[in-house]
């Protein structure tokens, strides 16, 4: 066989391969995911399930799923027959609700939180503007990619209050004071590790609050990725504060 023979066959293997590549990389985007689901069917559409574009959603009333695509969620309510492969809109909200929850690195400036006047309750469903940030009152597993940033988080800056966390025979009480929404984790008396209970308790909680922290590898660059890791990490506060802020974004642009 000649030089340019070779050759040739080569660039035609190569071209192939790169074919491939586009055809699974474009049926990956189509997917879709359920993130959550709620109702009669919930066991017929578990949390996790992967559709490809032609399956189809048979819902009753009382039924809502969500589903994951692309970097937007779809929001689907019963009674109705639904296609998983329906394109979903872009839209300018959706794209800075995500840019915003999966930031990197959180840090004092990104505040979104509430600021309240005199006699005004702080409301009871203001959620932490971003993934990494440990929103104190929520229990379950946390996913942490650098303990070095890990940030608690209250979603009322007004007066001064003290949270307590402990860990077996180790303890620290560390102070939110009037005006600050966020407080570094004592890594010095309380260190990071994973897989072992952390007990919160006093900052205005009714009762002492569970959390224990899980490793994450690297951050994740999309909604989907996100979506994926924290439910194979059974971190549900943060998927459920990453759905909720997509939701409402959807919602918004009707």
């Amino acid at each position: 066989m000649s030089c340019p023979e070779i050759r040739t066959r080569r660039l035609g293997l190569t071209a192939a391969a790169a074919v491939a590549a586009m055809a699974l990389t474009a049926a990956a985007a189509a997917q879709s995911m359920i993130v959550r689901s709620t109702g009669p069917s919930a066991s017929k559409y578990p949390a996790g399930t992967k559709l490809k574009p032609s399956d189809r959603i048979a819902l009753v009333d009382g039924d809502k799923v969500v589903l994951m695509q692309g970097g937007k969620t779809r929001t689907l309510s019963g009674k109705g027959s639904f296609t998983a492969g329906a394109t979903v809109q872009a839209s300018q909200s959706m794209g800075s609700t995500v840019t915003r929850m999966l930031a990197k690195g959180p840090t004092v400036r990104s505040r979104g939180g509430f600021s309240r006047g005199p006699g005004e309750e702080a409301p009871v469903d203001a959620r932490a503007p971003n993934l990494w940030l440990l929103d104190y009152r929520d229990a379950g597993t946390f996913c942490v990619a650098d303990p070095s940033t890990l940030m608690l988080w209250r979603p009322d800056m007004v007066g001064d209050t003290a949270l307590t966390i402990t860990r077996g025979d180790k303890s620290e009480t560390v102070a939110l004071v009037d005006g600050a929404q966020f407080r570094k984790w004592p890594l010095d008396t309380v260190p990071v590790e994973y897989g072992v209970d952390y007990r919160l308790s006093g900052a205005g909680l009714a009762a002492p609050v569970t959390v224990r922290f899980a490793a994450v590898a690297a951050m994740p660059e999309t909604p989907d990725a996100a979506s994926e890791m924290l439910m194979g990490k059974g971190c549900t506060p943060q998927l459920d504060r990453l759905v909720d802020a997509m939701a409402a974004a959807e919602a918004a642009d009707g």
